[in-house]
């Protein structure tokens, strides 16, 4: 009986050890280095968020997932991403009581992934893989 157990027990370890390996080979990561350039100072009050989207209508729905950063140029990484292609924006609370669990405020200061806004860029990143994107926005675009 003794036995039997440990060699079932061995196998579940095998099994999950095989299914966590996998699942880890599977994760897609996207890394976004953002810098704004604007006027609005980013400390721990005023930060950027950086949001990640599964549809390039950015206004469909709630993003997949946000981040914050509280400085003026930096890094996020979206870990174990679900849906490919994504779609990357960010914007600048000027207000410094905006939790992006809403839309922007007026006044926030916009920016995205892509070289022809307001059509954003894809970003595809293949199981297993870590792809870096860069973000670069100003005051030019604002909420009204």
């Amino acid at each position: 009986m003794r036995k039997r157990f440990s060699t079932t027990l061995g196998l579940l370890v095998l099994v999950t050890a095989s299914i966590a390996a996998q699942t880890s080979a599977d994760k897609r990561t996207i890394q976004v280095d953002v810098t704004y350039t604007g006027s609005g100072t980013v400390d721990a009050s005023h930060k950027i968020y950086v949001a990640l989207w599964d549809s390039s209508d950015m206004t469909g729905g709630p993003p997949v997932d946000v981040k914050s950063l509280d400085s003026k140029k930096g890094t996020v990484t979206f870990s174990d991403v679900q849906k490919v292609p994504a779609y990357v924006s960010t914007a600048y609370d000027p207000t410094g009581h905006w939790d992006a669990q809403s839309p922007p405020p007026a006044g926030s200061s916009l920016g995205m992934f892509g070289k022809n806004p307001p059509n954003p860029d894809a970003i595809d990143v293949a199981p297993g893989k870590t792809v870096k994107v860069g973000v670069t926005f100003s005051d030019a675009v604002k909420v009204p």
